[in-house]
């Protein structure tokens, strides 16, 4: 449901040869130093034609008990739930029971534009409908429960963002509405229609709408990381996100859903490619996941302090996913870690010591930089005692000295080297070097 920081997710690079052989003791290496410095706490599962290649699991499932995570534990996996969601509605298009063209008047009229967005629109985020997790009023009520009435009526308290059709927008309310009419069709809570129709096909028994957090079913709890260490995170109610959010699911079983989509178990061939067509950077219920020369499908998640990614590249049957209920780390780090030791790349385990530095030399980097062909601006302040950075639209994030001239924000997976006039950006394999403006 969150939106996270900064650039992309996985980048490309240049030409490199597969290996052939998983590097299992850098991906082991890479686990134990995140236990070792408490960043992660999570699973993550690598798996090829149906068959686990790695799994693996760091941390707790609950801190103040200390119930160790485990590759049995259970996430609330966010906004990977709109694939699942896009996956139903696609079902029901195969069976004609509904058409891309069928509009959203035809079940919520009082919507504003419901005329106007039609099912394709919802699916591609392209409806103009105002975001509903971003009502001034969110924050105060995410944590208790919702009838579709109160969630409706606050979507329609909101004018169109945008005309219907004419851009493309992330908004959570497009897939709150999709769940709600898949209910409307089907005549079953989305809950059940999720069980029919994906988890007992594939045998997904780690999957379901979620409910409150149960330890006892091998759920974990929420946590951000705050002032050096892991606090609860506010927990959302669950009648909230509905098929834009309200998913629990682990790792294994997140690939082995998208290997089962990719092998056309759940869908046919031509909603498929509905799905995999992905013209504007958001397609239906998936994203493009480039890592290098190889090209993956899938979605990210964030509800809460769980943030979960899962992708599946169909050139190599290969399908990757990660689950964590409260990180100091990036999730697309650890990913690119354990892609790299499949795909043979180069990766460095990362460095979680840091040092203090004097304001006098951190003033010598402010500034605002930038690069002629890159869209974002990037501002560097001292804020009490210190260094922030922040892109153009986004929120300041803090920077952490690695030496006198590195810094970094893990949480992202951002490395910033400052050098003289310049800076140079590390995220995901990309190097982004950019110039200081003249005051």
């Amino acid at each position: 449901m969150k939106r996270w920081y900064f650039l992309l997710l996985f980048l490309s690079g240049t030409l490199a040869l597969q290996s052939q052989s998983f590097n299992k003791a850098l991906a082991d290496s890479l686990i134990e130093r995140l236990n070792a410095y408490e960043q992660y706490n999570g699973s993550v599962c690598l798996m090829k034609n149906g068959k686990i290649i790695y799994e693996n699991s760091v941390g707790f499932a609950d801190i103040e008990q200390k119930i160790p995570a485990s590759n049995q534990t259970r996430y609330r996996i966010g906004s990977i739930s709109k694939t699942f969601t896009a996956t139903i509605i696609h079902q029901l298009l195969d069976e004609e029971k509904i058409s891309l063209q069928a509009k959203l008047a035809d079940f919520f009229p009082d919507i504003p534009g419901a005329a106007q967005i039609s099912i394709d629109m919802l699916l591609r985020h392209q409806s103009g409908l105002f975001n509903f997790t971003s009502d001034s009023a969110y924050m105060s009520y995410l944590s208790e429960p919702k009838t579709h009435a109160e969630i409706l009526a606050i979507i329609s308290s909101y004018p169109l963002d945008f005309e219907p059709g004419t851009k493309t927008s992330y908004s959570n309310s497009n897939y709150l509405l999709l769940g709600y009419i898949i209910e409307k069709i089907v005549g079953l809570s989305y809950a059940e229609v999720l069980k029919n129709r994906v988890t007992a096909p594939l045998q997904l028994n780690n999957t379901y709408y979620g409910g409150p957090i149960d330890l006892a079913k091998f759920e974990s709890n929420s946590y951000k990381y705050e002032g050096g260490n892991y606090v609860p995170e506010t927990i959302t109610d669950m009648s909230i996100p509905h098929g834009a959010g309200a998913i629990v699911s682990n790792p294994e079983d997140l690939t082995r859903f998208f290997e089962g989509l990719f092998q056309g178990h759940l869908v046919s061939n031509s909603s498929l490619k509905d799905m995999t067509t992905i013209p504007e950077r958001i397609g239906s219920g998936l994203f493009v996941f480039p890592f290098y020369t190889h090209k993956g499908y899938g979605h990210t998640g964030g509800i809460d302090g769980f943030r979960s990614i899962a992708t599946y590249f169909p050139d190599d049957s290969l399908s990757i996913a990660t689950c964590s209920n409260g990180a100091n780390y990036s999730p697309n780090e650890l990913l690119i870690g354990i892609l790299s030791c499949y795909y043979g790349q180069d990766f460095e385990l990362p460095v979680f010591t840091t040092i203090a530095i004097d304001t006098t030399v951190l003033n010598q980097y402010r500034g605002v930089y930038s690069k002629v062909d890159f869209p974002l601006k990037i501002t560097v302040s001292v804020v009490d005692g210190k260094l922030t950075a922040q892109a153009t639209g986004q929120s300041p994030f803090p920077l952490e000295a690695v030496t006198q001239t590195e810094f970094k924000f893990d949480q992202a997976g951002i490395r910033i080297h400052f050098h003289e006039n310049g800076l140079v950006i590390k995220q995901g394999g990309m190097d982004i070097s950019m110039q200081r403006e003249n005051e």
